[in-house]
């Protein structure tokens, strides 16, 4: 009995054995609630796994999949890591990890919860992924990324030559003149060794995203290089919670781009307004047609031709798609090239698929190039356009110029949020509205609008209209005889037609904030705004020089005058005593005395 009571088992140990790896993360989904935690994940076929991480600490989590390994034939519909903002797979999208995926992905949440999923189809393939989180310190760490421009410069790790922090995430921009392309040399390497550098690493970019363009990783000690293809490029370092040396001292040179450059036979620009697209006439003569066999999905829509076919218009017409995966807006057209006016034809028929992504803070034109089932690509960046005004009333029809915007305490102020597109079926929505004493939001702040609910007393919203978000509030200042208030608030963009996106919730609690989505991300600044008071003790510094200034022509052409009338009475007076003088010689003339003798 007690023999078929251990066979009865033996399945069960064999389960748990197989559902557990040896850190004693589940294989296949787990609710982690730790500050921080990294583990790997071996996957097969056939997968679909959800692991949640929460934990009530009032603050963001950044989740980094610093390694992953895929079946070599999947794509994005058949395998992927889908990463959502939120306690379940409900909340909103907040990124997506494919096969192809060319970078080194961070995911930061937006509040103290998160979720993602794995996803792998039939083939039989050993999956392999190293995960680590962390729940991210409001601290500032010193010398942490930030813009670099110029033709060279230097950069080093923080604290370097001493260990670098745990836990640490910095982003270096940089930046060099136009038409050259930057050379990155590392003179002093030394970081947490991995033979695929999972735990610290420094990633570089061909470009200014981090999201695409990895030109390569590196750990452990060497003296890496890396060039980039044009006159920006990004540079990451991440850290885990151990082993931590000196970091890195590295420094980047420039040098001009080959000046013939090699034309692209399509271009694509985005912006957000219109789509523009651009194919060469040589190009055109390459696969045997002209700028008559050129159309997009409008017939109706014909191009602009010089010495290429340019199709130029607005990203909600000429038979332009709009798609909405959950986290970002895809605007799609087609461009064919195909024989007109026969009967029939020898030649193969292209399709050229043009996309204009919009997602966090960036444009992503993508183009694509179909011949006999060949697909290639290109990409660039650009953003939508979005700014914010302060206006005179409540109707928002004159905006305030002056800057800074002078007011009086508790006076109310209105602020008008403008998206410029001509995509009519988009929506703005504040989601949080900060205000700050200084320009670059430092630790002081205070909180206007947060997650769409209002946090000041004098705050109202306006009901959306088109492309505007509005808001008004009463003015104030900050204690501590602070001058100036800046605004910075963050919105989110929409699609009008979908009534179940973040856009349409207006106030949702932190619990319930993972209920929508929304489909892009930016933040706009206004200020400063100054109280009438600080004007005229401003002004009492600047009297006298704008008085001066006004003044001075005035002063001066008093004083010809008055040196004019004095030399003029000096002349008079000259004039009356020379006058007087004469008239006493004409009356009392002299006559020689006579003598006594």
């Amino acid at each position: 009995m007690q023999v078929l009571r251990q066979l009865l088992l033996l399945p069960l140990f064999a389960a748990l054995a197989f559902a557990e790896d040896k850190s004693g993360v589940p294989r296949c989904g787990a609710s982690f609630h730790d500050l921080n935690k990294a583990f790997k994940i071996d996957l097969n076929a056939n997968a679909n796994c959800v692991w949640q991480i929460q934990r009530n600490e009032n603050q963001t989590i950044r989740l980094i999949f610093s390694y992953f390994k895929f079946a070599p034939s999947s794509s994005c519909e058949t395998e992927s890591i889908k990463v959502y903002d939120g306690p379940s797979t409900d909340s909103p999208l907040l990124g997506q990890v494919c096969n192809d995926t060319d970078a080194v992905p961070v995911l930061q949440s937006s509040s103290d919860s998160l979720t993602f999923v794995i996803t792998t189809d039939s083939v039989d393939f050993a999956r392999s992924f190293f995960v680590y989180y962390y729940f991210s310190p409001n601290t500032k760490t010193e010398n942490c990324g930030g813009q670099l421009t110029g033709p060279n410069g230097t950069l080093t790790s923080p604290n370097y030559p001493a260990p670098y922090p745990e836990f640490t995430y910095c982003v270096w921009h940089i930046q060099a003149p136009k038409n050259s392309k930057i050379h990155l040399e590392f003179q002093d390497f030394f970081l947490e060794l991995d033979q695929n550098c999972r735990f610290d690493f420094t990633a570089v970019y061909d470009g200014l995203t981090t999201n695409t363009g990895l030109i390569g990783k590196a750990c452990g000690r060497s003296q890496p290089k890396f060039e980039s293809s044009s006159n920006v490029m990004t540079v990451v370092l991440s850290t885990d919670y151990a082993n931590s040396y000196r970091g890195f001292s590295a420094s980047y040179t420039s040098s001009p781009l080959p000046t013939s450059p090699v034309e692209p036979s399509t271009l694509l620009t985005c912006s957000s307004d219109s789509m523009k697209i651009v194919l060469k006439k040589s190009y055109l003569a390459s696969l045997g047609y002209n700028e008559t066999h050129v159309q997009v999905n409008e017939p109706s829509c014909s191009p602009v031709i010089t010495d290429s076919v340019i199709f130029s218009f607005p990203l909600a017409s000429c038979g332009t798609t709009k798609t909405d995966d959950g986290h970002s807006i895809t605007y799609t057209n087609i461009v064919s090239l195909s024989a007109t006016g026969n009967i029939i034809t020898r030649q193969k028929s292209i399709q050229i698929i043009v996309k204009c992504k919009m997602e966090n803070n960036s444009t992503l034109e993508v183009v694509y190039i179909t011949k006999d089932n060949i697909i290639q690509n290109t990409t660039a960046v650009g953003r939508y356009d979005v700014s914010m005004s302060f206006y005179d009333s409540g109707s928002f029809s004159e905006p305030i110029h002056q800057s800074p915007y002078y007011v009086d305490l508790n006076q109310t102020l209105f602020a008008q949020v403008s998206l410029h597109s001509t995509d009519p079926n988009l929506l703005v929505f504040i989601d949080s509205c900060i205000a700050s004493p200084e320009a670059d939001f430092g630790s002081l702040t205070y909180d206007l609008i947060r997650s769409g609910c209002n946090k000041d007393d004098t705050v109202a919203t306006y009901p959306p209209v088109k492309h505007y978000a509005r808001f008004k509030f009463n003015a104030f200042k900050f204690l501590q005889s602070f001058a100036s208030v800046y605004l910075q608030c963050d919105i989110l963009i929409c699609d009008s037609n979908n009534t179940n996106t973040r856009c349409t919730q207006g106030c949702i609690s932190r619990q319930k904030r993972a209920t929508s989505s929304y489909l892009w991300k930016t933040n706009a600044v206004a200020g400063p705004i100054r109280v009438k008071r600080d004007l005229r003790s401003a002004d009492h510094s600047e009297s006298l020089t704008k008085a001066e200034a006004e003044e001075s022509p005035n002063l001066q052409y008093s004083f010809y005058i008055l040196s004019l009338v004095v030399l003029i009475s000096n002349i008079i007076i000259a004039v009356v005593v020379i006058l007087k003088y004469h008239k006493h010689q004409a009356g009392h003339g002299y006559q020689k005395l006579q003598s006594s003798y």
